[in-house]
């Protein structure tokens, strides 16, 4: 694949009219994709789809979503689908104080979160981290990183990453990877993050159906807006496109063990 989206939904409802003109795109634009799964009903979906369509997506991730972290995390539910031969990843998972009170929530957040990084240990795999901190706040990227900043070994992808250089540095510093979606298209304070990105340490995404980026906000998005999102971290760093082009889906690769 030329581009790789490294984080959509695709397999959501917002698709089942059209699924089939989305892949057919995607085909056309050599666009491939990771499917994220948020709980263990969608974690099926996106197994079950990165089988059906294994020609453009190039896989899936299995968690649960601090949003969901009510359900519990049960490793012993999550295990079956390393069997399918599709998994590239854990989660999205992660802390998210902007939809709820970090005092409420954090407790059980903490705990599920904590036991998906011990199970990508366990298994080897990288994270798919969701990380969205409370209004005006590094709240939640400060305690993921005390978490992660604990575990020898870990690795992954932070997902959606529009937080301060200063937490983006911390990630690096770890090895993993900053995702941009097509806010950075249009969101003028995130530049400073992209410009001083290692160029071996980002990602491109979608987010799909979330996020389009210009010029097609307002619409659904799908994997191919990634071209984008490309585009303009290219745009950004001052850099040729196909260098660009080249590293981010080798990052891709590197990151979920892709060829």
């Amino acid at each position: 694949m030329k581009y790789i989206d490294t984080h959509s939904h695709i397999y959501f409802d917002a698709y089942t009219e059209d699924v089939d003109n989305v892949l057919t795109r995607m085909r056309e634009e050599e666009v491939g994709t990771i499917v994220i799964g948020t709980n263990i009903d969608t974690s099926t979906d996106a197994v079950a789809f990165a089988k059906a369509y294994s020609d453009v997506v190039l896989g899936a991730t299995i968690g649960l979503h601090p949003n969901s972290a009510d359900e519990g995390f049960d490793p012993h539910a999550y295990e079956p689908f390393l069997k399918e031969g599709v998994i590239l990843g854990v989660g999205e998972c992660g802390l998210d104080f902007f939809r709820s009170n970090p005092l409420e929530t954090f407790e059980n957040q903490q705990e599920v979160f904590e036991a998906q990084v011990d199970f990508a240990l366990q298994h080897d795999l990288p994270l798919m981290l969701h990380v969205r901190p409370s209004a005006g706040s590094n709240d939640a990227h400060e305690e993921v990183l005390k978490i992660l900043e604990s575990k020898a070994g870990v690795r992954g992808n932070c997902h959606f990453f529009t937080g301060t250089l200063e937490m983006a540095k911390r990630y690096w510093s770890l090895g993993f990877t900053t995702a941009f979606p097509g806010v950075i298209t249009f969101a003028k304070e995130l530049e400073e993050v992209v410009k001083a990105a290692p160029l071996d340490l980002i990602l491109g995404e979608t987010d799909s159906p979330y996020a389009t980026p210009v010029p097609f906000r307002g619409e659904r998005n799908e994997p191919i807006r990634v071209k984008e999102v490309y585009k303009k971290i290219a745009e950004i760093k001052g850099l040729d496109e196909e260098e660009v082009r080249a590293a981010l889906t080798k990052n891709a690769g590197r990151m979920f063990n892709q060829k």
